[in-house]
């Protein structure tokens, strides 16, 4: 039967959420008396948590958070708000997540301490109807790689504003910017990029480029070469859910937009998060030996921003682009490239059903992830697997419960019929009926290439040439 209305799609999804599974374990066929919320440690010394609810639907969520940084604390996590996992629970849904063994760039402990912890919960509950992964941020990342590494363990899974550009795409995206502002803004600075010894040098470099950066905002020559380096890093104008969206030609506002995204990139990920990226590989793991900035600007969403400021300031984005172009260049350690290429850049080969949701204003991991991560699944041959979503709104995760729920109940539909239900009316339907009172802001969208992708399909992307500059 093909379904046509986002009415009767959204009750249909309704109804796969809230029907009970036709058939569970003797054992556990009468579910718990009462809500079960348990608590442990893994032999990886990861702690993990599950919650059962009484009427449960026979399907477990397994949940991978986001990054979180060195030092921070690090408990177990089965879902990524308070809301969202009340609603799950009310709805019949089993929750279980790790906390990983590790903070920082902790894939190669996050994948097998996700695994155990779904081994603990069958042992304990017994095996579920439907199995599904779902992740945010670098959790999307972790629930991408399950997909693809662990197919027989996963009926479908879901990445909800994903680093699914990969390891080694990120790390080549996030030198890009640094790279540009330091040339542009501070060129006798002698400030490193890479190959720090320890976070205390990776601060001192983000700050001082930091300052650099905050000098050149108050001229319209800084502006423009401050939006120069957004654009490289594919930083949307709206980008923070605090902002009131620029017009689409009210260029001051959206390099002000910009800038303090900027300014976030270089005190969250640029500096101290590399540093602690290399440290497990190694080494650098990115370059830019041979990239051409003037063909990366062409191919940018904001490049039409960057050619009116340089404009308006009376500026040569020609010579600038030459100054790029000239500037000695950074070469990855080999060693680094292949450990992170081989922990954390990904295939887009799936086996079964996924689903990535990403806001279209995100700074901190740009939707043209998705593009990046659409292009292995292309080459891959699997993008009948694979449907990409994509809510506007800015900033970084800022989905609504109601969307969240959506993109849950949408892809359990898709285990359950083998058909896709993911229109932005259907999904908006259906994120209206999970929660009314928060919006639904689901839109066509199809984001701009990625600038500098790197995957495991595509064997050039494995090779990088040294670049001779004068």
């Amino acid at each position: 039967m093909r379904l046509r209305t986002p009415a009767f799609l959204a009750t249909a999804l309704c109804a796969v959420a809230v029907t009970a599974p036709p058939a569970l374990s003797p054992a556990h066929a009468e579910g718990p008396r009462e809500p079960v919320h348990v608590e442990g440690r893994l032999p990886s010394d990861a702690t993990y948590v599950m919650d059962l609810p009484v009427d449960w639907n026979g399907t477990v969520l397994l949940f991978g958070h986001g990054y979180r940084p060195t030092g921070a604390p690090n408990p177990a996590t089965d879902a990524p708000g308070e809301d969202t996992r009340t609603r799950l629970l009310d709805e019949g849904y089993a929750l279980i997540g790790s906390s990983y063994a590790s903070t920082g760039w902790a894939i190669t402990d996050a994948v097998p301490d996700q695994l155990a912890t779904l081994d603990l919960f069958t042992r304990r509950f017994g095996p579920a109807r439907h199995t599904i992964a779902w992740g945010q941020s670098f959790g999307g990342l972790v629930t991408t790689a399950l997909a693809e590494r662990h197919p027989d363990r996963f009926d479908g899974s879901l990445s909800l504003c994903g680093l699914v550009q990969g390891g080694v795409a990120n790390w080549n995206n996030t030198l890009d910017p640094v790279f540009a502002l330091r040339t542009l803004l501070a060129p006798d600075s002698g400030i490193r990029l890479t190959g720090f010894r320890d976070q205390a040098e990776a601060r001192t470099a983000a700050d001082t480029l930091t300052t650099a950066v905050s000098h050149a905002q108050r001229t319209p020559a800084g502006r423009a070469r401050i939006a120069l380096a957004a654009a490289l890093h594919n930083i949307p104008p709206w980008n923070d859910p605090a902002q009131t969206e620029p017009g689409p030609y009210d260029r001051d506002a959206q390099q002000a937009d910009q800038y303090q995204a900027v300014v976030g990139l270089l005190r969250i990920a640029a500096f101290t998060r590399r540093q602690e990226a290399e440290s497990r590989a190694g080494g650098n793991p990115s370059w830019n030996t041979d990239v051409d900035y003037a063909a990366l600007l062409d191919r940018s969403s904001v490049r039409d921003e960057v050619t009116e400021l340089y404009r308006e300031a009376g500026l040569s984005l020609r010579d600038d682009l030459a100054t790029l172009h000239r500037a000695p260049r950074i070469d990855a350690d080999p060693w680094a490239v292949a450990r992170t290429a081989r922990t954390s850049s990904l295939t887009g080969r799936l086996a079964r059903p996924q689903l990535n949701v990403h806001t279209t204003g995100d700074a901190l991991i740009p939707v043209q992830a998705e593009s990046a991560y659409h292009r292995a699944a292309t080459a891959s041959g699997s993008t009948a697997l694979l449907r990409q979503a994509y809510v506007r709104a800015p900033g970084h995760c800022t989905f609504s419960t109601g969307e969240t729920l959506a993109a849950v109940h949408a892809l359990e539909y898709r285990i359950t019929t083998g058909h896709w239900a993911t229109t932005p009316d259907t999904l908006n339907s259906l994120a209206a009926h999970e929660d009314s009172s928060s919006p639904a802001r689901y839109a066509d969208y199809r984001p701009t290439s990625y600038l500098r992708p790197y995957d495991l399909a595509h064997p050039a992307d494995r090779r990088h040439r040294r670049v001779e500059t004068g």
